[in-house]
Formats: C-alpha cells, sequence, structure tokens
C-alpha cells in the first residue's frame, strides 16, 4: 500500500493548508476539494496535502511544516478523528502560532466535550464550502474572528467546482468521487442524512460537462456520494444514458439507491450496462417493520424485495446490500430472519453493520427506553441493548468480519452455496461460533489456513456427499491461484483425492457443457 503524503502544490510559499487523513490511499477528499475551489482571492496561498490514518502522526506533522505555515484545516470524520487529533496535539506543541481550523461530520455535533474541539483555534460546523475561506480571510487579516463558526445554508449553483482538482494521480490511481446531489428527503435516525431538509440538486448539463472533462482526462472509477441517486427518474436517466455513451472507456460506477424505488426508465437503462460496470449500494438495515417505524425509516417491503430480485436477474450490476444488527427492538431472532430473506435475494455482499451513534444523530432518544449502550470513543458502536447483550453484540461482531472473509470475499463461489442451508443465517453463525472457538482469532487468517478451517467444519456439519463439497473447496482453492495442493487434500488417501479432483472436474466440464 502506499503511505507516501499526496499533495496538489499551487504555490511554493503556501499560507493555508487544507488536509484529511483518509482511509486508504485510493480514496480521494472531495470535501476538501470543494473548499479548494471555494477558496477565493486566498486560492494561490492554499495548498491541499492528503494522508492516510495508517501513517505516524509526527511524519504528517514534519511534511505539514513550513516556515510560511499560518492556518491549517483538517477535515475530521468518525475514521480519523483519533488520528486528527494526536496530530493537533503534536502541532500545538511545536508551532502553537499556527492556527488549527476543524471542520466535517465528526466536529459538527455534540461538539462541547471533544478534546480535538479544544485543541483547535477555530471549529466550522455544517457546509463549510464559503464559511471556511471567509473565516481564513478574517485570520490574515489580523482579526479575531471567534472559536465557533456556524455555516449558513448555501447554493449549490454558487459553488465552483471541485473536479477540476483531481490531478493526474486521482485519475489514475484513485477513486474519483462525484456528487450530482446533496441531502436526503428521509429521516432514518441513525444516519447524519436524516438532519437534511431535503435533497437539492446541482445543475445537471453542467455536472455532465464536469464528468464529460474527467473522462477525458482518463478517469475510469466514479463514486456518486448521493444518498439518494434514484429519488428523481429524469435526472438518474439522463446520468445513466450520458454514461452508457461512454461505455467503451471500461468505467466503473458506483450508486447509493433507494431499494423500494424503481422507476420505469432505470429497467429500461439498467440492463444495458456490461458486467464490471455498475455497482449498486442499496441499505435495507432491517426488514422489521417495527424497528423501520421505530426509527423513522420508509420502506415498502413487496417493492424492495421485488426490485432487489429484478436487478440481480436483469442486470450485470453488483448488488452491495447493507443490514444493520443492534436498531433498537431488533433482536437475534429478528435480525436472522433479515438476513435469511436478504440472502435469498442473492445479492453478491451483504454488509453486516453494527449499530454506531454518530454524533448528532436522533438516534440517542431511544438510548434510555432500550437501554442502548455505546462505545465512549470512535467508532462509537453499540455494546448492548435490552434485547441484546454485550455478548451477543460480541458474536455478531465477529460473524460481520468472518461474513466479509468468506461471504463477501468472493473466494468461495462455489463453496459458500454449499455451506449454507435453509437457514443461512443459523448456519453462518454456527460457523462463526467454532471459528472463533478453535482460532480464537478474527483477524490475521491465512486464507491457505481458512480453506483448511473450512474443511474441517464442513466435515463436522455438513451432510452433502464429502466428495461434493470437497470439490467445491478445491475449485474456491485453485482460482484464488494458491499454490499447490491444500492441507486437505495433501492429508487423504491418494484414492480419495483421486475422487475428489474426478468429481471436480467432472462438475467443471458440466458447467461447461451448460454454457
Amino acid at each position: 500500500m502506499k503511505t507516501a503524503v499526496y499533495c496538489i502544490v499551487r504555490s511554493t510559499m503556501s499560507k493555508i493548508v487544507l488536509s484529511t487523513l483518509n482511509a486508504k490511499y485510493i480514496h480521494c477528499s472531495l470535501g476538501l476539494r470543494y473548499l479548494y475551489s471555494n477558496m477565493g482571492s486566498l486560492q494561490d496561498q492554499t495548498n491541499l496535502q492528503e494522508f492516510i490514518i495508517g501513517q505516524r502522526p509526527e511524519d504528517i506533522v514534519e511534511q505539514l511544516l513550513t516556515p510560511e505555515l499560518t492556518i491549517v484545516g483538517f477535515g475530521v470524520y468518525i475514521w480519523n478523528v483519533t488520528q486528527t487529533t494526536e496530530v493537533i496535539r503534536l502541532l500545538k506543541v511545536i508551532r502553537p502560532d499556527i492556527h488549527v481550523v476543524i471542520g466535517g461530520p465528526e466536529v459538527s455535533y455534540e461538539t462541547e466535550d471533544q478534546v480535538i474541539t479544544k485543541l483547535a483555534d477555530h471549529l466550522v460546523t455544517g457546509a463549510a464550502d464559503f464559511s471556511f475561506a471567509e473565516l481564513c480571510q478574517e485570520i490574515m487579516d489580523g482579526k479575531q474572528p471567534q472559536k465557533q463558526v456556524s455555516s449558513l445554508p448555501i447554493s449549490l449553483n454558487e459553488l465552483k467546482s471541485p473536479y477540476p482538482f483531481y490531478d493526474d494521480e486521482d485519475i489514475a490511481h484513485r477513486v474519483i468521487y462525484v456528487e450530482a446531489s446533496r441531502g436526503c428527503p428521509f429521516k432514518c435516525e441513525f444516519c447524519l442524512s436524516s438532519l437534511d431538509k431535503t435533497a437539492v440538486a446541482f445543475h445537471l448539463p453542467e455536472f455532465l460537462a464536469q464528468m464529460e472533462e474527467l473522462i477525458n482526462r482518463g478517469a475510469k472509477q466514479f463514486k456518486f456520494v448521493d444518498r439518494t441517486f434514484n429519488l428523481k427518474a429524469e435526472t438518474s436517466k439522463q446520468i445513466l444514458t450520458f454514461f452508457l455513451q461512454h461505455l467503451d472507456k471500461q468505467l466503473f460506477l458506483h450508486f447509493e439507491l433507494i431499494p423500494d424505488r424503481l422507476p420505469e426508465v432505470l429497467l429500461e437503462l439498467l440492463p444495458k450496462f456490461p458486467a464490471n460496470s455498475l455497482q449498486f449500494e442499496i441499505g435495507i438495515q432491517s426488514f422489521n417493520p417495527d424497528v423501520q417505524k421505530r426509527i423513522s425509516r420508509r420502506q415498502q417491503h413487496d417493492k424492495t424485495c421485488s426490485n432487489l430480485t429484478w436487478i440481480r436477474n436483469n442486470t450485470a450490476a453488483h448488488i452491495h446490500a447493507d443490514l444493520i444488527f443492534g436498531l433498537p427492538g431488533e433482536t437475534l431472532e429478528s435480525f436472522a430472519e433479515g438476513f435469511d430473506l436478504l440472502y435469498s435475494l442473492g445479492p453478491q455482499e451483504i454488509q453486516v453493520g453494527i449499530l454506531k451513534r454518530l454524533r448528532g444523530t436522533p438516534i440517542a432518544r431511544h438510548t434510555q427506553d432500550y437501554d442502548m449502550r455505546y462505545q465512549t470513543t470512535p467508532p462509537y458502536r453499540l455494546l448492548a441493548h435490552k434485547d441484546a447483550d454485550f455478548a451477543t453484540v460480541q458474536r455478531m461482531v465477529r460473524f460481520a468480519r468472518y461474513w466479509d472473509l468468506i461471504g463477501n470475499s468472493g473466494r468461495f463461489t462455489h463453496t459458500l452455496p454449499l455451506l449454507m442451508n435453509a437457514k443461512p443465517f443459523d448456519q453462518f453463525m454456527a460457523l462463526s461460533d467454532w471459528l472463533f472457538a478453535t482460532t480464537t482469532q478474527t483477524h490475521k487468517i491465512a486464507l491457505n489456513r481458512l480453506f483448511d478451517l473450512l474443511h474441517e467444519f464442513m466435515a463436522l456439519t455438513n451432510d452433502l456427499p464429502t466428495n461434493q463439497w470437497e470439490a467445491a473447496l478445491l475449485e474456491d482453492y485453485q482460482q484464488n491461484k494458491l499454490k499447490g495442493l491444500p492441507k486437505f487434500a495433501r492429508q487423504t488417501s491418494v484414492a480419495h483425492r483421486t475422487a475428489v479432483i474426478q468429481s471436480h472436474n467432472a462438475q467443471r466440464q458440466k458447467r461447461h457443457t451448460q454454457v
């Protein structure tokens, strides 16, 4: 993984630095580029530097510090607040004269008890596209701005485009984040977007012109951060039609879809996209109608199920569907029913998340009634509530981790269907419990070892003929391009190993014949 700092340098004498710590190198900050593009007369004095959370704070500080540095602004999120706090702590020790400004979702709410807000000189809450530049101008003019600046609502059409400030390194190696709209009209209480009044769209012709410029520069991976891409059918149609016209560029597009809304225009366009060009993130969160009502989530059950089935059967899109364990009133049993239903609908990925109490979200109103207990430090994950004790939540944490390793990884495409049974959740929970009891590990399990562990578990629990599931394991092993034979194949008799390989070859030949 690359860990070097990534910078756009606009001046060798930059007095202002915009910075953040991304989760991975392939991510790049759309928010910083909005700030940079709207710096006005200060843009020539501004520099953009991005880091990743794996870098040492002292190394980040060393690369930030220049004799000219006057202001440094940090974008603060739930995934980087701990590391950013340490960076700021060091900055204030070494150069207390520098004005440190923070902003972002993690520091826009419940700010009083946060260490990072005490360390920073200034805090900008809300959308800082304009207010950050205004604050910097006051500082540069020698004024004494107040500690906290609350951003006023902005008109999207007044914003200058951030997209020219994705540079050649971004275009070649990183995911390009874009947005055709901001906000969300829905009020799901676990989400910060529930605080929005509505969704507002950017001027579409101008937006598409900017996308064309990115494509002409070589951009291939576009991740839309819109919360509701399919909210307005006509807008979705125009965006999809535009990208269809550029499919020869081998583009990959990521959209977040509302699960129960699939208008006719999308039914016509989506099947036209080839494999490996579309990914849909579809937030199910819970199939429990009582839980949905309790957290102000509107979701039509029948349409959600039929839409997922239609997408799976009629398009080549990769479906990433989300479920949240730990919502108030959700029991292990009701979550299991939801998981089984979602598994039966066939998404390529089921992201099992554990509820987090994000700062400012209305989910906090259920804390007392449902005895919700959360971590007091990021990521503020649920520890227990009245329907799921700490041991149950811990089991689900392990379930989610093992599901990522096996169910979502794409490494066990032949084995997984044979591993699951009529009750997929119960079966995989049994595997999860067994894996932890056997290994006491959820991380750093080598892939070769994972194959052998699956073989051991299936030998204990699977009722299918041994040759059948061993053949599936062997095919997955070979598709992962692991060297040699797996341990389970090496340790069996020659006759048995030959039977497994013959079964494996027969199944492969049968599939090829069917194709």
